[in-house]
């Protein structure tokens, strides 16, 4: 059984391939991905209707995660839908086309021949992770680390994106990395107590960090984390892997079968199968907030065009695999961007249109209702330059922008 509210639309037809991308001259329009957590409390913050947020079978969870520009599935047990944190495209015929086979249709000129070439397709997503309360402290493997379950490994980064943050949660304090001078064994004794039951207290060894609306922090692969209970924007790598470190979070136990989730079957009931998963120097790191700290600034080709129109700012750009920019367009305004890369976007306020798309900010979206917020910018049109027209008189239109590995602009290449 599943609850997937597109599977009856879902067509994997070449000539629809050719049509959406024809259709918008390059920019394909994307329906929502849900993705349930069965560890997790909604936030509601999403922009999902609220009789929504619990619309699977018992034990899946509430919907807590929106994935964006996805061409990878979610890893839920054995209850997952088919389609389960896929993106698909939405043909001008109704139906609906999975992204990861448009892009390997199209290939180079979905996302550009250094992606295509270098990567083999397109190899990140971003999300919304919306929860009522801070996840557990847990942490991504590293590519070496994710090979030995056959996975990827995640570096993954946040922004706290002020339109998506009317209210913090419950708890608006992220844990990150270790204190400066925690040890192995101090670490170890406290995964050791997962199973006993209750708390396992690890955060005591971490330190926590005040979310400041409008920044965000870069966490690369091996570093422990416990985002806050804030609607985060997450560019990361294509992966769902992960171990959970903490035995206790959401106001309930955290089932063990995640500590071992992607460790390999061998290794299960071995802590140092986990601790291997952790990059030391990076998690004790003394200059960790120097070093992933993410504050705002502009992008020349923005400081340039002298912020009369429009204003575009660079929020994740520590990391290779992955960055993202917040393009904000004055009322009335229209401005033409023009990128090296591909990336996908997703409207967090205002309307207008992108492209030859009609484009707005979701307000309430119903359970398997399309939308006209999101949106993917294959690198031929990113190249020629998107026309971004704001239509309101005094709202502004704000376009959250992801991107794939290295970037030219910002001379990760």
């Amino acid at each position: 059984m599943t609850n997937d509210p597109y599977l009856d639309r879902i067509s994997s037809h070449v000539s629809g391939m050719s049509r959406a991308l024809d259709a918008g001259d390059g920019i394909v329009r994307l329906a929502p991905s849900w993705v349930p957590r069965s560890f997790c409390t909604p936030g509601r913050r999403i922009r999902l209707h609220p009789d929504d947020y619990f619309p699977f079978q018992q034990t899946r969870g509430g919907i807590d995660e929106r994935w964006l520009a996805s061409t990878v599935r979610a890893e839920n047990g054995p209850l997952t839908g088919p389609y389960e944190g896929l993106s698909l495209v939405v043909d001008p015929d109704g139906t609906l086309l999975p992204f990861d086979e448009f892009v390997s249709h199209h290939g180079a000129a979905a996302v550009g021949e250094r992606l295509w070439e270098g990567h083999g397709g397109w190899t990140m997503y971003s999300k919304f992770y919306d929860n009522l309360l801070p996840l557990p402290f847990h942490v991504h493997h590293d590519d070496e680390k994710a090979a030995l379950v056959g996975k990827v490994g995640k570096p993954e980064a946040y922004y706290y994106s002020p339109q998506m943050n009317n209210y913090l949660g419950d708890q608006s304090i992220s844990y990150l990395g270790l204190r400066p001078g925690t040890s192995r064994d101090q670490v170890r004794e406290r995964l050791a107590r997962f199973g006993a039951g209750g708390d396992n207290r690890i955060t005591e060894l971490a330190l926590g960090y005040r979310t400041q609306l409008g920044t965000g922090w870069d966490v690369p692969s091996g570093v422990l984390h416990a985002p806050a209970s804030i609607c985060t924007y997450e560019p990361q790598s294509s992966s769902d892997v992960f171990s959970m470190c903490e035995s206790w979070s959401n106001n309930r136990e955290v089932p063990e079968e995640l500590l071992w989730k992607d460790v390999p079957e061998s290794r299960h009931g071995d802590v140092d199968a986990v601790l291997d998963l952790l990059d030391w120097e990076k998690n004790v790191d003394p200059d960790f907030v120097a070093n992933r700290f993410m504050a705002p600034y502009e992008t020349k080709a923005s400081e340039a065009a002298g912020g009369r129109a429009y204003v575009e700012r660079w929020i994740v750009y520590r990391s290779n695999a992955f960055s993202a920019k917040e393009l904000t367009v004055a009322p009335g305004e229209t401005a033409v961007i023009t990128e090296d890369d591909a990336y996908g976007a997703i409207v967090v306020q205002g309307h207008g249109t992108l492209g030859s798309h009609d484009a707005a900010a979701a307000t309430v979206i119903r359970f398997g209702q399309l939308s006209q917020d999101e949106f993917f910018v294959t690198a031929e049109a990113a190249r020629a330059g998107v026309r971004v027209h704001n239509a309101s008189p005094t709202e502004e239109l704000v376009v959250l922008k992801h991107f794939g590995p290295g970037n030219v602009e910002l001379g990760l290449v």
